[in-house]
């Protein structure tokens, strides 16, 4: 008869090697260990795409939201016909524009227009426009360009909850239903004059930023006779009260490009009066009115003549016109004469 002959260990010890020799065939095969500076993907952590996650959690070292690639919110905003891209930057930072259920409170802020939702005070905000945008990589034909002599008593403003006319109202609807137009900058209610409304974001950004600063021209009857120690006064600058980002409020200086006096009637029955040029590069609210009164100049009507190189002509009152390249062209050469004149 055969003995077979015993292991030392016997058959627990045999587990116990088969365990071990398993275990280390996997650490063998196992990737190595993801080091802390290594960024999580956004679906493993529980989101549904990194703008999302941008927007929640991921931040740069300056504390600002950060994405590689995508559409920046206030551009898509401005798209989508809500106001211009300067305006909508001023939306976010008052906490009005969510991003798929999360506040947006800090730029920059990058998002996916075929995926991501964004709403505005509640309510979604169609970003179908800057979609096709994308895809058609900002081609030029998708653009235009709409100068509009704005009557007086309509309001700057896609929407009004008061239900008063706007002027939107006023562009045709064979292009208002192709093309989702916004105006470039403001002129108030009791103001009139040139404004231009386009789908370009880019181009309307570079009209209203300081740092651009094109220059605008009105026209300003006031009451009273100005005089020549009043426009001194006008062309040093004077400080007006603004609320800042975080809504404090604090004074910036004015800084006109031009006053002059263009005539003064001396009226008995009506009034005396004075018919003021005045041009400005940055425009902050209700300006003109604003620094007139402190001198002690009352605004009577208020009308801006110009918008660069661009001018009413015979451009009657609450009549349109579309404006063609050569317009265009010009007004983009102004932005750079601009800029250029701003950094020498």
């Amino acid at each position: 008869m055969t003995v077979r002959k015993k292991s030392s260990g016997g058959s627990f010890s045999r587990a116990r090697k088969t365990s071990h020799a398993a275990r280390s065939a996997v650490v063998r095969g196992r990737k190595a260990p993801r080091s802390k500076s290594t960024p999580k993907s956004a679906s493993a952590i529980g989101f549904h795409n990194r703008n999302e996650l941008a927007v929640a959690a991921t931040k740069s070292s300056s504390g600002r939201y950060s994405a590689p690639d995508g559409v920046r919110l206030q551009k898509a905003l401005a798209d989508a016909g809500i106001a211009a891209r300067r305006d909508c930057e001023e939306l976010i930072l008052k906490g009005r524009i969510h991003l798929n259920g999360s506040n947006v409170i800090e730029l920059p802020c990058f998002i996916d227009p075929s995926r991501d939702v964004v709403t505005f005070d509640g309510m979604p905000v169609d970003l179908s426009t800057s979609l096709l945008r994308k895809q058609k990589l900002g081609t030029a034909e998708s653009f235009v360009y709409v100068l509009l002599n704005k009557p007086k008593g309509v309001i700057t403003t896609a929407r009004d909850p008061e239900g008063r006319p706007t002027v939107l109202q006023l562009i045709p609807h064979s292009i208002s239903s192709r093309e989702r137009l916004f105006p470039v900058g403001r002129l108030d209610a009791d103001s009139t004059g040139l404004l231009l409304l386009t789908n370009d974001g880019d181009l309307a950004y570079q009209l209203t930023h300081p740092k651009f600063g094109v220059v605008k021209e009105y026209k300003v009857m006031t009451t009273g006779l100005a005089g020549e120690e009043q426009l001194a006064q006008l062309k040093r600058g004077l400080y007006l009260l603004n609320p800042d980002k975080s809504g404090q409020t604090r004074a910036k200086r004015t800084h006109l490009e031009d006053v002059k006096v263009l005539k003064r009637f001396v009226d008995r029955s009506r009034g005396d009066r004075t018919l003021l040029s005045i041009k400005l590069r940055e425009g902050q609210n209700r300006e003109i009115r604003r620094i007139l009164a402190r001198v002690g100049l009352k605004v009577r009507e208020l009308e801006r003549v110009s918008i660069g190189p661009l001018r009413a002509g015979e451009l009657k009152p609450g009549l349109t016109k579309l404006l063609g390249k050569r317009d265009v062209d010009r007004l983009r050469a102004a932005v750079l004469s601009s800029e250029v004149s701003k950094n020498q």
